[in-house]
């Protein structure tokens, strides 16, 4: 049942990068999207319009920054402002996808850390709160002064395997990397299965070279799990390395399918049954593939604005 907020000083805006989910969420809410437009001026600058009054309104503005992320991040910052200088109450941006998250840290000398650039451009131009999705590093909410909800993707991700009727003994959960065991674990909590570790060593940025698989998995249907599929030389190389391990089956999700490259590809050419990603990245017409089962997380995203526009607890969506 929709929630019911068409009289009410809740607003949702959509800019460019992921109109569809902005659609859904606003659905999901009994609202239509606010009115605005985003043009270009012939020099290739934005120019965005509110079209109706916001004065005194909650507004929460839907923008994933995916590719092109510049122009969506640079979309996204003026759109902020537009909407604080309207005399809006609380602007609050929904960000399903946070670019630049890769970059949250400084791992050889004289790099940036972009990922708390973005933070401080996002309050800089007025931000009041903002709601994320499976940030790459989890740190990255420190990074922000302002309210900040991270929300997970992975119980949207159980609940699709749950329906698949694995037997429990044969299943087994797999982190492409040491760093993704933690979420590799939430998972396999909820499908109650043991997980097992891929150990590689990366040469160079998106070349994935597997060197170990800590766990066993030979004779078990395998799920990688990841948060971004970016060129998927990573997945499809654990993939093919788990069936050498003697794998029955794999299968492989990720909150975020940014898909770039060769990566549709490679999805295609491996040996993974079925890739589910949720849709906090609009995917082009080029990039659906057979193989590929998008999740909607547009229920979620309307959980978290209702309860925030209602002075609720966010808290129980973070499980």
């Amino acid at each position: 049942m929709p929630y019911q907020y068409a009289d009410s000083k809740l607003k949702i805006f959509s800019l460019n990068s992921n109109n569809p989910l902005a659609k859904e969420i606003a659905d999901e809410m009994g609202l239509e999207l606010g009115k605005s437009s985003v043009k270009h001026f012939s020099d290739g600058e934005v120019q965005i319009s509110i079209e109706e009054s916001i004065r005194g309104m909650d507004v929460f503005i839907v923008q994933s920054t995916s590719a092109p992320v510049n122009e969506h991040l640079m979309e996204l910052l003026i759109m902020i402002d537009a909407v604080k200088r309207a005399s809006a109450r609380t602007v609050n941006v929904v960000m399903p996808y946070y670019g630049y998250a890769r970059q949250d840290r400084k791992a050889k000398a004289r790099e940036p850390i972009t990922a708390k650039l973005v933070a401080n451009l996002l309050e800089t131009a007025g931000a009041t709160r903002v709601i994320v999705l499976d940030l790459h590093a989890p740190q990255i909410q420190g990074f922000f002064d302002i309210l900040i909800d991270h929300l997970v993707a992975v119980p949207l991700l159980a609940e699709h395997f749950g329906t698949k009727g694995f037997n429990e003994e044969e299943l087994v959960i797999v982190s492409p990397d040491h760093g993704g065991v933690t979420r590799a674990r939430k998972l396999a909590e909820r499908l109650k299965a043991p997980i097992a570790i891929i150990d590689k060593r990366r040469p160079k940025p998106n070349v994935a070279e597997v060197m170990n698989i800590v766990g066993n998995v030979d004779g078990k249907i395998c799920i990688l799990i990841d948060d971004i599929i970016d060129t998927a030389g990573t997945i499809t190389i654990g993939a093919e390395a788990l069936i050498k391990s003697g794998a029955k089956e794999v299968y492989a999700c990720c909150s975020h399918p940014v898909l770039s490259g060769p990566a549709i590809e490679r999805i295609e050419n491996s040996p993974i049954k079925e890739l589910v990603v949720t849709n906090t990245i609009q995917l082009s017409e080029e990039k659906l593939s057979p193989k590929i089962q998008q999740l909607s997380v547009a229920k979620l995203m309307a959980d978290a604005i209702s309860r925030i526009y209602e002075n609720k607890s966010v808290s129980t969506l973070f499980d």
